[in-house]
């Protein structure tokens, strides 16, 4: 089985730059951050690292080691690039511009080189279709911010070798990640396939009146949002009987919202100009300091979450 000590992030976004984060954990791991213009990922690195340290996670030492562990270059042809065992890209969500990626990078790159890419709802599948090497092509979609959210999502297409798979769940598994194979490309893959369904649902309560945005995201916090981390669906289901989810969904599934385009509100809200954090309002109205205590609440509630601190 192929061991991966070598892997190149293409792309020094937020995306890329938690990657990099990810992988500095490995101490036998050399992590390479390559992007087109100068990017300053080892400064995004330290601020989070830092607010771990802050709560006793780690040391400054533990945070020099990891960021020694980073390796910066604009250079496509650097002989890191080239020595790659794995390569995961990260860079803009357009079909083409990927596709395009991975075809020059096998100019590049070793021959038993794997690719990931970190498309969060296109096809890995098509994204490989002009790679002549497509066993080597997997999905691995990081959930943001990658360095918290242990999640990965590895999506094997029609292609995709055992071998490629399974050394992308033993690297990401010594990353401190929890990957779960993706059997099927089908859009969406696992998790988004879940949570857009509850979102769907969501949003079709607020436009039929049924309750205010306010009001469904409280009946989330304070109800089975609680216990998901915990007592995940089918578990659930299997804690309640396979006979009383069967008895709840004969009665209510005929009434759930089954539309398969976007809610008309999302349109309405779009030509409106409420589009969210970016215009100050949305289904809510958001300050920028509302926006701010969002995001910091995120952040230290997955911390809690994940470190118990």
């Amino acid at each position: 089985m192929k061991e991966i000590k070598n892997v190149v992030i293409c792309g020094a976004g937020l995306m890329g730059k938690g990657l990099a984060q990810v992988f500095s954990g490995c101490e036998d791991l050399k992590v390479t951050v390559q992007n087109r213009s100068e990017r300053d990922v080892h400064g995004f690195v330290r601020q989070n690292l830092e607010q771990l340290r802050d709560k006793g996670i780690v040391t400054d030492a533990e945070i020099e080691a990891r960021l020694s562990r980073i390796y910066f270059t604009t250079n496509m042809q650097d002989d890191a690039v080239k020595n790659a065992d794995l390569v995961i890209e990260s860079v803009a969500e357009e079909m083409e511009t990927k596709q395009n990626l991975f075809a020059t990078l096998e100019g590049i790159t070793r021959d038993d080189c794997i690719y990931a890419t970190n498309t969060s709802v296109m096809s890995p599948t098509e994204i490989a279709s002009k790679c002549k090497h497509k066993d080597r092509v997997v999905g691995a979609h990081f959930w943001n911010p990658p360095y918290l959210i242990p999640l990965v999502e590895v999506v094997k297409t029609a292609d995709t070798s055992e071998e490629a798979v399974q050394a992308v769940m033993d690297v990401l598994t010594k990353a401190g990640k929890k990957p779960v194979l993706c059997k099927k490309d089908v859009p969406g893959f696992i998790a988004n396939r879940m949570q857009h369904a509850l979102w769907r649902e969501a949003i079709s309560i607020v436009e039929r009146g049924i309750a205010d945005a306010q009001t469904v995201d409280d009946a989330v916090k304070y109800s089975f949002g609680l216990r998901l981390p915990q007592l995940a669906p089918l578990e659930n289901s299997d804690m309640v009987g396979t006979q009383l989810t069967w008895n709840i969904h004969n009665y209510v599934l005929k009434d759930l919202e089954d539309s398969h385009v976007p809610s008309p509100l999302l349109q309405e809200n779009i030509g409106k100009g409420k589009l969210g954090f970016a215009s100050g309002e949305g289904f809510l109205e958001w300050t920028p300091e509302k926006i701010e205590k969002c995001r910091r609440d995120l952040n230290e509630y997955l911390i809690r979450m994940i470190y118990g601190v």
